[in-house]
């Protein structure tokens, strides 16, 4: 139902338990925080395209499903990048709910 893939900064993660295959409970976030690195905020840009032959097969798609690409970068409260996370979801499969203040 979904691909992701997470980029942190080499300099801050190196050497931790963020780069093990089973980071922890808490997962990526937690170890974040544990760095002092906690992430306070998050941008996302979303973009709706098909699918290309290698997602069509990973994801299991049916004919004429679209995909939805999301890139979320995590932000530290001094607006510090410590993770984009890129997600391919299946586009039948997700509601994305947004909520903002006025």
């Amino acid at each position: 139902m979904q691909l992701a893939t997470s980029y942190l900064p080499r300099e801050l993660v190196r050497g931790t338990p963020i780069t093990e295959v089973d980071t922890g409970p808490g997962g990526i976030y937690a170890r974040l925080a544990e760095l002092g690195h906690a992430p306070a905020h998050f941008t996302e840009e979303i973009r709706v395209r098909m699918p290309t032959p290698g997602e069509i097969e990973a994801l299991s798609l049916s004919a004429g499903t679209p995909v939805l690409d999301v890139l979320r970068t995590a932000l530290t409260d001094d607006r510090l990048a410590v993770e984009l996370n890129e997600m391919t979801l299946d586009g039948s499969a997700y509601v994305l709910q947004y909520d903002f203040e006025a």
